[in-house]
Order: structure tokens, then sequence, then C-alpha cells
């Protein structure tokens, strides 16, 4: 054992002696050696922006889509003219079909109001509050066409549906 303690020492020994000093080594080790830095960027002058956004479109806003060009912006108006019926002061949702009568071969159509009044409605009467017109009146249903504003503020037609109401279980007759 006492041969490899020695045979490592000298081998040791012989791996640290290669003939160069330290300090040589590190005084000439960074002589060929040169950092490169970048030059800086060209720092631009600050240019102040001024915000004038009174010709622009406000982007919170619906906007309207322009007709075509040749197209007119006459379209669906509501009737202004017309002397106001006493079932357009109820909202539509609120009136009731409750049944029909005929006179003279005319159907007219029953209508129950919230504060429970009994009206008669034929066809060219008003309901609810969005100028619905009735269109017909049939033993089952009324059938209007409202005029209603679109969120671009363009008014369109819709077809509406009153259906007869279903009675009441206290008003069916028990058997």
């Amino acid at each position: 054992m006492k041969n490899f303690t020695v045979l490592t020492l000298l081998s040791l020994l012989a791996a640290c002696g290669n003939g160069d000093d330290p300090r040589t080594f590190v005084a000439s080790a960074g002589k060929d050696l040169r950092g490169k830095v970048e030059p800086l960027p060209e720092v631009k002058p600050y240019e102040p922006f001024t915000y004038a956004a009174t010709d622009l479109p406000d982007p919170f806003k619906p906007r309207k889509l322009t007709p075509p060009p040749g197209e007119g912006k006459g379209g669906t108006q509501p009737p202004r003219d017309h002397v106001k019926q006493i079932l357009e002061n109820y909202p539509l949702e609120g009136l009731k079909m409750v049944g029909t009568l005929q006179q003279n071969k005319m159907i007219f159509a029953l209508v129950k109001t919230p504060d429970n009044n009994l009206y008669r409605v034929k066809q060219g009467n008003y309901m609810g509050q969005n100028f619905g017109i009735v269109t017909q009146v049939t033993d089952t249903e009324i059938t209007l066409t409202e005029i209603v504003q679109d969120s671009g503020g363009d008014w369109t037609e819709r077809a509406t549906k009153l259906e007869m109401s279903e009675p009441s279980a206290q008003q069916t007759p028990k058997k």
C-alpha cells in the first residue's frame, strides 16, 4: 500500500508541474481577447400626440349601417296620425283574448285587460304599446303587425299573435 501512495503523489506532482508559472498564465490569458459592446441606439425625441376625437365615431354607441346607394331612407315609420285607442295603454303581454263575437258577418275578439275590463276588438284596431294594428281576427287568435325600433334606430315591422287564453281550473265546469 505504501508503494501505491508514493506512486499517486508522484503522478500528482508531475501533473502540476508543466513548467508554466500561474502568474504568467493569468497575464497572458486575456491578451488576445477584446470585449465588444455594441453602441447604444439613438434616442428619438418625444413627440406629444394631441388627441382630438371630435370627428371620430363614438366607439361605445352602436353604428348604423348605411344603405346602399340608390336606396332611400323612407322605410317603415310608426303611424302618428291615428287617434290613440284604449288598448294601446297596455303592454301586449298583459292583454288576454278570452272569446269572440260575431255580428253582421264581422268577427270581434274579446280582450281582457290587466284591470279586468273587457273590450271588443276588430280588424284595424290598435293594441299594445308597439303600434300594433290588428290584421286578422279568428276564433282562436288575433294577428297583429307591430312597428318596433331596432338597436340602430330604424323602424321594422314584426308579426305577433295573441292567442285565446285557456280557461283556468276555476272556470271549467265539473262533470
